[in-house]
């Protein structure tokens, strides 16, 4: 078995939603999801199919949103993973409901940020270990840190 470090590439101004799921069925449920919970939400998914003909199945309402979820499948190549890059909208509106839909076995980040996956690759194929979300800590919030945090989540709507 061989581990790799697969760099994902998120456009300028997106998110991403990396996670497993276990069928085909998948790549509809995560389309209604998206379009249900923020209809203004642009958004591309790709999945990567199993079994079968082991395709990369794709859904969403952005041709270049839909080109970048290809094209991070495609380096990840993990079986029954998902990947949705989106824009005008943030994962949280989308989180609860993607973690409910009855295919979805697991979401392994939510970010904006860089992220690495961490990818197992054996004689069957790939598999996601983790992520690197981010960077690591660099101290501890202080009081003006505190004041800034309550006043961004303000500022994008998600606190009075």
């Amino acid at each position: 078995m061989e581990i790799k470090i697969v760099q994902l590439d998120i456009p300028e101004g997106a998110n991403i939603i990396l996670g497993q799921s276990h069928f085909i069925k998948t790549v509809e449920d995560l389309y209604e999801i998206m379009m249900g919970a923020a209809p203004g939400v642009k958004f591309g998914l790709a999945f990567c199919e199993a079994s079968g003909k082991c395709l990369i199945r794709r859904d969403g309402n952005d041709d270049g949103l839909i080109s970048n979820a290809i094209k991070n499948a495609e380096m990840v190549g993990a079986g029954h993973s998902f990947i949705i890059v989106l824009k005008e909208a943030f994962p949280i509106n989308f989180l609860n409901q993607i973690k409910a839909c009855p295919e979805v076995c697991r979401v392994f980040c939510a970010t904006a940020n860089p992220v690495q996956v961490i990818v197992a690759e054996s004689g069957q194929g790939r598999g996601v270990l983790g992520v690197v979300d981010g960077s690591s800590p660099e101290g501890t919030e202080g009081p003006k840190d505190i004041a800034w945090r309550k006043e961004f989540l303000q500022k994008i709507g998600y606190k009075r």
